[in-house]
């Protein structure tokens, strides 16, 4: 609402403004009132162009504003100190031709300078950036600190479902050589890497789409950067905008720990997210293949969490109770070891439980059975 009231007053004053120089006289030496209407709809038409390019540019960075603006001002300084300074070089003399040259150098001395100026300000605005009408520099940001996503990460693309919960609300940074990296794996010619690079990409066209998720793609080119790998790009990204390293990629974990920086592990976060299993509680496991040691077989829970059984070997194929004797937890992942207690076999019609064997022939003691018209019989061999 105010941005449009403001936009009134300026199509208001872009009027006044015409009628102004209409009527101050300067255009009565033509003679005819057609070149002061000209006059007044080229002002007007200007007012409208100029909010129409304003709108056509709805996210506009204060840090490129302000470097401009600063970057300008310097210039102008810097002209007037060199000028002061060169003007005893200069051809001496008030005739207008003296005058005009010494114009001609400071105008073409100022133009080199404010280009310089700005382009500096420009290149550097991440180490600083000037808000009007007071100075904030970046180490004293606050809030929260930026996210810097690598490719492993958003090839994975949990990212994306962990940014729809709302829980995360820093800014995601997706830096332009990492997008790249991308690119170049969408177009190999490997067909297993070309099917993980357009993956990553349609994640990074559905995080962009999120309505409420800060995602920027940064240009950021700093010295360092040169000749390096993606990975120690990354790292000194984050150390340049202090922002946190979220990846998959192990290396790279250690990489940024040693370079002192915070990196988030998904795989980490994925398993503090998983249920806890204490010992003594009983899983549902399909033991799928013999295990390691002579006993052990080696199943899986919904999750794909790793379950050793032991004594579960001759069980492989069947679906199984299992009694949590430990957790091992690392970052690769979560691993259950437990002790196999009896199977659960799916038969046609009905569902039989079978106790764990007492008998010397290994044959069960007790059977359960559950049929459509038998819910809670019991029955002995």
């Amino acid at each position: 609402m105010g941005l449009l009231i403001l936009r009134c007053l300026f199509i208001l004053v872009s009027t006044g403004v015409g009628i102004t120089v209409i009527s101050s006289g300067v255009l009565m030496d033509s003679g005819s009132g057609i070149v002061g209407m000209a006059v007044f709809g080229g002002i007007f038409m200007l007012s409208i162009f100029t909010i129409i390019a304003d709108m056509l540019v709805p996210k506009k960075r204060v840090d490129w504003i302000s470097s401009i603006y600063f970057g300008l001002l310097v210039g102008i300084l810097l002209t007037a100190a060199v000028g002061f300074a060169i003007t005893p070089l200069l051809p001496q003399g008030d005739d207008p031709i003296h005058l005009k040259s010494r114009t001609n150098v400071l105008l073409v001395i100022g133009a080199v300078l404010c280009y310089l100026c700005v382009s500096f300000l420009i290149q550097t605005r991440d180490d600083f950036r000037f808000i009007i009408p007071y100075v904030e520099f970046r180490k004293n940001l606050k809030g929260n600190r930026p996210l810097i996503l690598d490719t492993s990460v958003i090839i994975d693309g949990r990212i994306a479902d962990i940014m729809e919960t709302g829980i995360i609300d820093s800014q995601l940074i997706m830096p332009r050589f990492a997008v790249n990296e991308l690119q170049r794996i969408a177009d190999s010619s490997d067909r297993s890497r070309r099917v993980r690079g357009r993956r990553g990409l349609d994640i990074l066209n559905r995080l962009q789409k999120m309505k409420g998720i800060d995602i920027q793609i940064d240009d950021t080119d700093l010295p360092e950067f040169r000749g390096q790998p993606v990975d120690l790009k990354l790292v000194a990204l984050a150390k340049h905008l202090e922002g946190k390293l979220v990846t998959n990629d192990y290396n790279l974990n250690k990489v940024a720990k040693i370079q002192s920086v915070e990196v988030i592990n998904l795989n980490d976060l994925a398993n503090a997210m998983k249920p806890v299993f204490l010992p003594g509680e009983k899983l549902d496991v399909d033991i799928v293949k013999s295990g390691e040691e002579a006993s052990q077989g080696i199943g899986y829970l919904d999750d794909g969490t790793m379950v050793v059984v032991d004594n579960g070997r001759e069980h492989v194929g069947d679906k199984a109770v299992v009694t949590v004797t430990s957790v091992l937890q690392t970052s690769a992942g979560r691993m259950i070891f437990g002790r196999y207690e009896f199977t659960t076999k799916r038969l046609t019609g009905a569902t039989v439980i079978s106790g764990a064997a007492d008998a010397k022939d290994g044959s069960p003691t007790t059977s359960f059975f559950k049929t459509k018209g038998d819910t809670g019989k019991q029955q002995k061999k």
